[in-house]
């Protein structure tokens, strides 16, 4: 069994405020900081409405760390859209009281957590098409196993 990814509820919350601040160092915006700051906004930022709020604040952080938002890259907002009702739908089903940094290494250690869960609800092309990344686009292979 791997290492978990974090080791307490304030390194969640140092990401998802460095997120929204826009200063969170580029080389430490990886998936599972992805994943961390999603969980944290989710469950601490009663102020926020993720499914709105979160295109704005992540193509904010990729302007202001020198990472455009094209048709190719940056922003994504399919896999945003369906990330943040996977993440909500995990944090629901935790029991009441379970740390959020062990919710976050329970949620990386699951189907998904992984980079690739996506792919068995899109197909490659359609989830990376201009479209999947501008607007939002139902699955094609089979239906998300949680609610918008």
């Amino acid at each position: 069994m791997s290492a978990p990814h974090f080791v307490s509820d304030a390194q969640i919350a140092a990401i998802g405020t460095q997120v929204l601040a826009r200063t969170l160092p580029k080389q430490e915006w990886t998936h599972a900081a992805h994943l961390a700051a999603a969980a944290w906004i989710i469950s601490e930022r009663k102020d926020l409405l993720p499914a709105r709020d979160m295109p704005g604040i992540i193509s904010a952080y990729n302007i202001a760390s020198g990472v455009a938002n094209t048709d190719t890259g940056g922003y994504h907002e399919t896999i945003t859209q369906a990330s943040l009702r996977a993440v909500e739908a995990f944090l629901r089903a935790q029991p009441e009281g379970t740390a959020l940094h062990a919710a976050c290494n329970a949620l990386l250690a699951s189907p998904y957590g992984k980079k690739d869960w996506l792919l068995r609800h899109w197909s490659q092309t359609l989830l990376f098409s201009v479209a999947a990344r501008r607007t939002w686009i139902e699955p094609d292979l089979a239906p998300l196993p949680f609610p918008a």
